[in-house]
């Protein structure tokens, strides 16, 4: 939808409320798109569906008194919007667990609609969804007993099995602890004593397919390793039984799971500027964040999502998981996101009409397919790492498939901002989701942007960190520092300026690595970009430039710098060419990696011009510039 679509929708109703000087009172109809007179053709249409009204306080529609004609219509139209935004998000039932909110859905759109595959091509209904999840968490609390440990580790093998483990863990108010394996032993039994995790679910096809075996031996030491073949041996008639019986009679689970305020799973920060936390999210925070997207994002049952995400980053959990179980949308996860033609023909098989994915993989799958395999997607929503300019005309140019660029933290559960199908602008990464307070806090020594700092719903419960095992550290007044720089115009647009820890001071002169990167993006735009900071003896720090492009020469881009009027700061002393920019599991630059090889190619080089011999060379990466 573009804004003339927004004012046809909400402009008249909005005018006539303004001039009427009335009040506009929120009421939103739930459940009547499942009667038989509905046109929507949705899964779970029933002669008697339950039908919820919900309204929200009155509210008047205040705009800038200067406005003018179509100016203003606009702006009355964006503020009704707003407003019934916010009243979808209060009208959705936050005050229950995750588990009886998949329990609701299964209600909703019945338990024999196909919900979950992956590349198993194994579909699950809500029914077996929810029967294979309570016969699953039902063992495993019978082997435990009532007193184990409330937190379970998981690294499973295939997503459809990671998500029937996450559901059987919290259907009986067990946390599962999400392990990203990209992490590294070291890091994963770290991870394991933060929470003060006892058992780590898994599979021994899992680790030998994926070469684990020092993994596992190193978390074997510090946990029990539960192999997924053995504990479904012990997954008796019993625990089928009753598996079944919920999946006929959801309200058989009322009572027995968690609070909606406890901890519904934990995830790690991705390591890339320092050590992995653990960051404990409630089944609030989860609800609150599907709620926040579903407001201003279109989803319908009559989508198909294909996500190829990792469950174990907070995007791929919420937005490509929880999110669309929850709201009725058939979805397909994928086991790798770098399989790009792999992916690409399962959005082509499947007729998916959402993806979701980061920059750096939406721009292998837009130049792996065949023509047209993508040509089913409504939109991509991209996450995690910002868009380039070429991946947006890719996709706009090839396919005719706008991308949706959003932005938040894994302390929020993750999504903060995002462009939607009637709000958004490119080089933003749209405005904040209804429910989020921000506060923009100046920071010394930078002349543009402001750092961002937020509180709402989906901000976490606190973090676990490896100096004191177990205990949460909540964020002060609920109000989570988000270390970003960030500009927000007159329309609430929210520009991201870059990150307080990736900023180089060099001369006194705080430079943003980000917009180094984004320079670099703009000169060879078809390649991937890492800037860091080395210290420097005369001027405190230099920016180093890390790319993909072959061949990529310092003296190129200085001459670009100078035709395009960039200041001398913020323009690379030296230019690194890889093959490939180190990336973490989540998609994200893998910033600590970047760094280290920046500083071994810098050190070589000045072995090399000091006249040393015998200097080891690296064979990966090329250095020009001084």
């Amino acid at each position: 939808m573009s804004g003339v679509d927004l004012v046809a929708v909400y402009g008249t109703p909005a005018l006539v409320a303004h001039l009427a000087n009335a009040a506009v009172l929120p009421v939103r109809i739930d459940g009547a798109a499942f009667t038989l007179f509905s046109l929507a053709k949705w899964p779970g249409v029933r002669r008697f569906p339950r039908i919820a009204l919900a309204m929200a306080p009155a509210r008047r529609l205040t705009v800038d008194p200067a406005l003018r004609g179509w100016a203003r219509r606009t702006a009355l139209a964006d503020a009704l919007y707003t407003v019934m935004a916010r009243a979808a998000l209060d009208a959705y039932d936050q005050n229950r667990s995750v588990f009886d909110a998949l329990l609701d859905a299964r209600s909703r759109f019945g338990r024999n609609t196909r919900i979950l595959e992956d590349a198993e091509r194994q579909p699950l209904t809500y029914g077996r969804l929810v029967l294979g999840s309570v016969a699953l968490g039902h063992a495993l609390t019978r082997a435990a007993g009532r007193g184990g440990a409330r937190s379970w580790a998981s690294c499973c093998p295939t997503p459809r099995r990671l998500a029937i483990t996450i559901f059987a863990l919290q259907a009986f108010g067990r946390v599962p602890a999400m392990l990203n394996y990209s992490m590294g032993p070291d890091a994963l039994v770290t991870a394991c004593r933060m929470g003060r995790i006892r058992t780590v679910l898994t599979s021994r096809r899992f680790i030998a397919l994926a070469r684990l075996e020092p993994m596992a031996a190193a978390l074997a030491e510090h946990t029990v390793l539960a192999c997924l073949e053995d504990v479904r041996k012990e997954v008796g008639p019993l625990d089928k039984l009753w598996g079944l019986a919920v999946s006929w009679v959801p309200t058989l689970m009322r009572g027995r799971t968690a609070p909606a305020g406890s901890p519904g799973a934990v995830l790690y920060t991705s390591g890339s500027e320092g050590t992995p936390k653990g960051v404990v999210l409630s089944h609030a925070n989860f609800l609150a964040n599907v709620a926040q997207i579903a407001a201003v994002v279109d989803l319908f049952p009559t989508d198909r999502v294909v996500n190829p995400l990792p469950v174990f980053h907070s995007f791929g959990l919420t937005a490509g998981l929880f999110l669309p179980l929850l709201v009725g949308v058939p979805t397909c996860l994928y086991p790798s996101p770098l399989h790009y033609r792999a992916v690409a023909a399962l959005v082509a098989e499947r007729k998916a009409t959402v993806l979701f994915a980061t920059d750096t993989f939406l721009t292998g799958y837009g130049r792996a397919p065949s023509e047209g395999e993508l040509a089913s997607l409504r939109y991509a929503v991209a996450g995690a790492e910002p868009v380039r300019e070429s991946t947006r005309r890719l996709y706009r140019d090839r396919f005719g498939v706008p991308l949706l660029e959003g932005y938040g933290a894994t302390e929020t559960t993750p999504v903060l901002a995002v462009n939607t199908p009637t709000h958004g602008r490119a080089g933003t990464v749209g405005r904040f989701l209804p429910g989020i307070e921000a506060r923009l806090a100046p920071v010394e020594g930078f002349a543009e942007g402001t750092q961002l700092v937020v509180r709402g719903p989906n901000v976490m419960l606190g973090y676990y960190v490896a100096e004191r095992p177990g205990v949460l550290h909540p964020p002060p007044g609920g109000w989570y520092p988000t270390g970003d720089i960030v500009t927000v115009d007159a329309a609430g647009y929210v520009r991201i300026v870059g990150r307080v820890k990736r900023f180089a001071k060099i001369g006194g002169e705080m430079v943003s690595l980000a917009r180094v990167e984004a320079d670099a993006a703009q000169h060879w735009p078809d390649d991937t970009h890492a800037a860091v900071g080395l210290p420097d003896p005369r001027k405190g720090e230099r920016v180093v430039l890390v790319t993909s492009r072959a061949g990529a020469q310092h003296d190129e881009f200085v001459a670009f710098a100078r035709a395009r009027g960039i200041p001398e700061p913020t323009v690379p002393k030296a230019v690194l060419w890889v093959e490939t920019i180190p990336t973490l599991g989540s998609g994200k630059v893998d910033y600590p990696t970047v760094r280290r090889m920046a500083e071994n190619a810098l050190r070589e080089a000045g072995a090399r011009q000091a006249g040393l011999k015998n200097v080891p060379s690296s064979k990966d990466v090329i250095l020009d510039g001084g």
